[in-house]
């Protein structure tokens, strides 16, 4: 029997996680703007036999600039290509990778965005996934006629409705509907194409989809969601899940929770693939490690830090920074996480600018050591039952994809917990997934069976 491998995505938004990397002098600042940029990445990352290339995205500037002038320092998010224009790019320059993106549900039609996602299939031979979001901001809804976000029961009420819709066009080919008989004169089997005649609450989509033959049969899909109502849809939808909790023991009730629901769905406990957020900062040596992280939390901008503990503490920019926290100015957004981070900040005895770097460059995902700290990690978790791999957040790009695939992926495999060489020719393949069943095609086998 096969060993249970590790699946590896690379998060390959923008020059990196950590809000100083454009300062960082290894990073191209421009970076976000440059094709060139996400060529090196996207290539190193398919050299380290990643499964894939992932690309959070959202449709505004969702950082608020508070206090007044946090936001022209930051750099973090602000402008950058849009994805599903720049992956079809990608796949020219990769043979293997999975080239993966957010597209939202809220502020996109069915139809359109199934099209997309198709059309990705095709020119990447069978490597595209859809990670499906609602969005979150109230800035996105201002971007799209709206000048509040839709709240979360609509939103995910939608969602729901919008991904059975798109699965529904992805299917209204079967296998093998396209002829193209020339001597009959027949492009296609009329029997085996089928229109959706969807209508519902949200949506009235007739079909069928004007795109056919997915190499893949359809994109894989992903899903970020964490709530009540999210963890159904993707029992019910999703086939890789990235997750994000902060300990092994909430990873493994999230990953027991989520894989629990999947029988009811009629699906089997592989059918999805959970990955949690890891933040590697690696090094040949624990001191070379800490250094790296060291420097950039020295390029962070004071007024960076200040602008992450707005929600909890108000404005702090008339305080002297390197003086005690004080009580927050005003009502925090979430009492409970204002008084936890101000008792860790009494408890260590930190300023105001010292808990703001902690803050804005920190977080439990965050692993810094050397190879083998980092795949120590990797494995307690993998091997606990708390996830099925990691989705990887550098702090910067390219360096942070550089140092995985050179240090931590030759470790993994030492230990025979990654993949030596690609197994499959898809994204759907190499991630371990059964083959897409069009639905019309095993209505058809059910019937010649009875």
């Amino acid at each position: 029997m096969a060993t249970r491998k590790m699946r590896l995505g690379m998060s390959m938004r923008g020059i990196g996680y950590h809000p100083a990397a454009w300062r960082h002098p290894d990073v191209p600042a421009d970076g976000t703007l440059r094709i060139d940029h996400y060529v090196r990445n996207a290539q190193t990352a398919e050299r380290g036999l990643f499964d894939m290339i992932f690309f959070a995205d959202g449709i505004a500037i969702r950082e608020k600039d508070l206090p007044r002038g946090s936001l022209a320092r930051s750099g973090f998010e602000l402008a950058e290509m849009e994805p599903l224009t720049l992956l079809p790019a990608l796949a020219m320059v990769t043979k293997h990778v999975g080239l993966v993106t957010t597209a939202s549900t809220t502020y996109n039609e069915p139809y359109h965005l199934a099209r997309k996602f198709a059309t990705l299939d095709l020119i990447s031979h069978g490597r595209a996934g859809w990670n499906i979001v609602t969005s979150w901001s109230d800035a996105e809804g201002r971007n799209f006629n709206r000048d509040k976000h839709l709240d979360y029961d609509t939103r995910y009420e939608r969602a729901a409705e919008f991904v059975e819709v798109v699965k529904g066009l992805w299917d209204s080919w079967e296998p093998g509907a396209l002829v193209y008989d020339r001597e009959s004169g027949v492009f296609y089997d009329e029997s085996r194409m089928h229109e959706l005649n969807h209508v519902g609450k949200h949506f009235k989509v007739k079909g069928p989809l004007n795109v056919a033959e997915m190499p893949q049969g359809r994109p894989v899909l992903f899903q970020a969601g964490a709530a009540g109502q999210g963890r159904d849809i993707a029992a019910q939808h999703a086939e890789v899940i990235y997750a994000a909790q902060d300990t092994i023991g909430d990873a493994k009730t999230y990953y027991d929770d989520v894989k629990g629901r999947l029988a009811r769905h009629g699906r089997d406990w592989d059918d999805l693939k959970i990955m949690p957020a890891l933040r590697p900062v690696v090094g040949r040596t624990r001191a070379e490690a800490q250094a790296k992280f060291d420097e950039l939390q020295e390029l962070l901008d004071p007024m960076v830090g200040l602008a992450r503990l707005y929600n909890e503490f108000g404005d702090l920019s008339g305080f002297d920074l390197d003086g005690q926290v004080p009580e927050p100015q005003g009502e925090p957004q979430v009492r409970s996480g204002a008084e936890h981070i101000l008792a860790r900040a009494r408890r260590h005895n930190l300023t105001i600018r010292q808990l703001g770097r902690q803050l804005a460059g920190e977080g439990n995902s965050c692993v810094i050591g050397t190879a083998a700290d980092v795949v120590d990690r990797m494995e307690e978790w993998f091997t606990g039952g708390a996830c099925d791999g990691f989705n990887i957040t550098p702090n910067v790009l390219p360096g942070g994809c550089d140092d995985f695939v050179e240090l931590v992926t030759p470790e993994l495999q030492r230990r025979g917990l990654f993949r030596t060489a690609y197994e499959g020719r898809t994204l759907r393949e190499n991630l371990g997934l059964k083959p897409h069943v069009n639905r019309y095609e095993a209505a058809r086998r059910a019937a010649a069976a009875e």
